[in-house]
């Protein structure tokens, strides 16, 4: 094995090649065992921990044991560098392991391992299919050593009780997706009681392809939707008047910093095209909304590239694989901006009920670790967000991929033309080529032209997705094309067929250089699995979207001047190292912007963290019965009585009727007449009797104290989930819309903390006007098989 990387990366495969040596040790003992004496290591090895031994004293012998059952049940013996990863992973860092390095079977030990204390262990992968496949391969490995594996993900059709998704996580080990993990801890935050509960507290976690999945996939939150909205009528005239807007003097598009703003014009002939005289007046805010709605729609999202339509519905697409989306949705009614944009039927607009972010998930764990074949160059980022450092684990064989240097041309029509060439070279000598695009029209352009060529090819795009695997196995066999989005976290690797080492292996042919580095070397990745040969070549143009948006002033200058066919050079490559230097440049310009949004997610996120904590925490405390309810009531009712006299000095005797009407009772109260609604005191001891009888009553209907806490808690809950709902619908709202007060050079990020401050004290005076509501207000009923029925208003 060759050491490489930095010092101390050396210094840390140096300290876990010490642990290799002595798993190794044990290999000929374990070895010797029979196949009950090995099994039975798990319950000594749980003996050991409940006297008082840690994981880190058991892992040199739980990782032999293993080891030897891998070979035993799946004939698969991990390579010492697979042990060095595994290693690595139950340390807390992220291993560096590339492509092919069998990275689901490095993951089996340190799962083991900590799943041996009975907290559960839990492997996220990025796709559903992954899930299932690793479960599927490795379970039986855990089986024979007496643990339960669990599957966290479900086909859409299936019924999924509480009881299934408990024991999913009650199991020793679970394989996941981040998605489906995300929802699972935002729907047990939603249960109304204890049954309906079934996450168990986090304790570790392995991520796959952990830089896609924690700083990739983390710009957006996982949100849970319902309570839908009354439909706006005005997406279609906001619409209409957007497609009236002429550019940068009506609307301005600042495409680096993704915003788009009408301009001072703009605002003049939006108040003359809708007859208002204040777009930015209180009566018309839903209309300036529309508006900034449909610009957004029409500016900052482009079809086959953020969202493709299909079946008369807009879905997006995952922008790292080109992966539909499904049943993720656009939140604050950009979707329906952009359903109306593409002349579909308009979904119904939700409310947002729950959200949270990866980074808020993931850092819930005390132990996270991950894999993933490009840590390294975002390790920086990694350790500020997930304070996991990336150890780069060696290949067990040399790579002997080749990495050609990019072909750059002026024009698109060069790079197709060139591309399409290289490509019939490759195929003539039946090597097999994966062309990979980084949207899915310019996927669909080249496979136009292949066609046109008569070379036959498969795509796997967001809109062909259904054998993806198969199509992927089949990539390396002699004379194989594939069309392709980009890969990561498809997971399945390219073996290569019979003869094609000899021809040199499998060629990646990239036709733009992606967002980000990180994706570019995935993508080499795919090719020189294991000591395999192969190649990589990338086709880059100065009309690649990449060098468009961050290519700088001076290469536009340069496209500008050449972009015609009348060139001496037309079609031939360009030799400066000045667009080398261009592509490198734009390329870390998108990842610092792509880092920027980030940390701007993490920012906006840390006040709703801290109000879901509590929140979260609150709930949980009412559930298990945490709280004493009885005594505390009081004081919140007279704490809303005292509220409502101090913000009603001038009240009038119907003023005090709706209200009792709205919040008391539905009775008809005769004694409010003989009461002097100016007289503070009077009106509160009035209330106040009120709520005492209604609460005698209740008591006596229920009979036992216990029963009347349960009423209590369901009044509370109630309350908090009510107004809890409508601040997350409104943070979501507001996240959406104060990045465009940057323009009037206002710090976006206080602007959103000061209102989400607001916003949360208001929100606690909410709830305890429920709790009021919901305890007078409700409607007890007995029933002789369920117990008691409360309905609440």
């Amino acid at each position: 094995m060759k050491e490489k990387g930095s010092l101390l990366n050396r210094l840390k495969l140096r300290e876990i090649g010490r642990l290799v040596d002595r798993v190794n040790d044990l290999r000929e003992e374990m070895a010797g065992l029979t196949d009950q004496e090995l099994a039975a290591l798990t319950p000594a090895f749980r003996q050991r921990l409940a006297a008082g031994a840690s994981v880190d004293d058991l892992l040199v012998e739980a990782y032999a044991a293993v080891r030897e059952a891998s070979r035993r049940v799946l004939g698969l013996f991990p390579f010492d560098v697979q042990v060095m990863g595994a290693i690595a992973l139950h340390q807390g860092s992220i291993a560096e392991m590339k492509t092919g390095e069998g990275k689901t079977l490095t993951a089996t030990m340190p799962l083991y391992l900590n799943a041996l204390t009975g907290q559960g262990a839990i492997l996220v992968t990025t796709n559903n299919y992954l899930a299932r496949r690793d479960a599927q391969e490795m379970g039986p490995v855990y089986e024979f050593m007496g643990l339960t594996v669990g599957v966290g993900v479900f086909d859409s059709d299936d019924e999924v009780e509480v009881a299934d998704k408990r024991a999913v996580y009650a199991a020793d080990i679970t394989y996941t997706t981040s998605t489906a993990l995300g929802f699972d801890y935002l729907a047990d935050n939603l249960a109304a009681d204890e049954a309906d509960k079934f996450l168990r507290p986090f304790h570790y976690v392995i991520v796959d392809e952990a830089d896609a999945v924690l700083l990739d996939a983390a710009q957006t939150p996982l949100i849970i939707s319902g309570f839908p909205r009354v439909q706006s009528n005005l997406y279609q005239v906001a619409n209409q008047f957007v497609l009236t807007l002429e550019a940068e003097r009506e609307f301005r598009h600042l495409k680096e910093d993704k915003a788009v703003f009408l301009t001072k014009a703009g605002i003049n002939y939006a108040q003359a095209y809708f007859d208002i005289p204040d777009l930015y007046g209180a009566d018309y805010f839903e209309l300036n909304r529309h508006i900034n709605l449909a610009l957004r729609a029409h500016h900052l999202y482009k079809k086959d590239v953020d969202y493709v339509v299909e079946d008369q519905e807009v879905k997006l697409l995952d922008n790292r694989t080109g992966r539909v989306l499904e049943g993720t949705r656009l939140q604050s009614g950009i979707h329906q901006a952009l359903e109306t944009k593409e002349g579909v039927p308009l979904s119904k607009d939700s409310r947002s009920v729950a959200s949270v972010t990866y980074q808020s998930l993931f850092n819930m764990f005390p132990r996270i670790s991950g894999m993933t074949g490009t840590g390294k160059m975002a390790e920086d980022e990694l350790i500020a967000t997930y304070k996991v450092p990336v150890v780069v684990i060696p290949t067990n064989s040399l790579i002997q991929r080749i990495d050609y240097p990019d072909q750059i041309y002026v024009t698109l029509p060069e790079k197709l033309q060139a591309t399409l060439n290289y490509v019939r070279e490759l195929h003539q000598r039946q090597q097999p080529v994966l062309l990979v695009s980084g949207t899915v029209d310019i996927a669909e352009i080249y496979s136009r032209m292949l066609l046109q060529e008569g070379i036959p090819h498969s795509v796997l795009t967001a809109k062909n997705v259904a054998k993806e695997a198969q199509i992927i196995q089949e990539a390396g066999q002699l004379g194989a094309v594939t069309v392709a989005t980009s890969l990561a976290g498809r997971g399945t690797d390219i073996k290569l067929g019979p003869g094609v080492a000899e021809l040199g292996g499998l060629a990646v042919v990239g036709t733009e250089r992606m967002a980000n580095s990180r994706i570019d070397w995935q993508l080499r990745g795919r090719a020189g699995r294991q000591g395999d040969p192969g190649l990589s070549q990338f086709f880059v143009c100065l009309e690649d979207e990449l060098l468009v948006q961050y290519g700088g002033k001076g290469i536009n200058r340069y496209f500008e001047k050449h972009n015609h066919s009348r060139r001496a050079n037309f079609g031939q490559p360009l030799k400066g190292g000045r667009f080398k230097r261009a592509i490198r440049h734009a390329q870390e310009k998108s990842e610092d912007k792509a880092q920027s949004a980030r940390q701007s997610t993490i920012q906006f996120d840390e006040s709703l963290r801290i109000q879901r904590q509590r929140i979260y925490q609150l709930r949980d405390d009412l559930i298990y019965n945490q709280i004493d309810l009885r005594e505390r009531m009081d004081t919140i009712f007279r704490d809303v009585l005292r509220d409502f006299v101090d913000q009603h000095p001038q009240l009038s005797h119907k003023d005090l009727q709706r209200y009792v009407l709205d919040n008391y009772s539905y009775k008809n109260q005769a004694s409010l007449q003989e009461l002097d609604p100016r007289n503070g005191q009077a009106v509160q001891d009035y209330l106040w009797s009120l709520y005492r009888k209604e609460l005698d009553q209740k008591q006596a209907y229920l009979e036992t104290e216990d029963k009347l806490e349960d009423f209590l808690r369901l009044a509370v809950l109630r309350a908090i989930d009510e107004a809890w709902i409508e601040q997350v619908d409104t943070l979501q709202q507001l996240k959406s819309f104060v990045p465009i007060r940057q323009v009037a050079q206002r710090d976006a990020t206080s602007e959103y903390f000061r209102e989400s401050l607001e916003s949360y004290n208001q929100m606690a005076q909410r709830v305890q006007e429920g709790i009021v509501r919901n305890v007078m207000l409700s409607t007890i009923e007995a029933d002789p098989e369920k117990g008691h029925t409360v309905y609440f208003v």
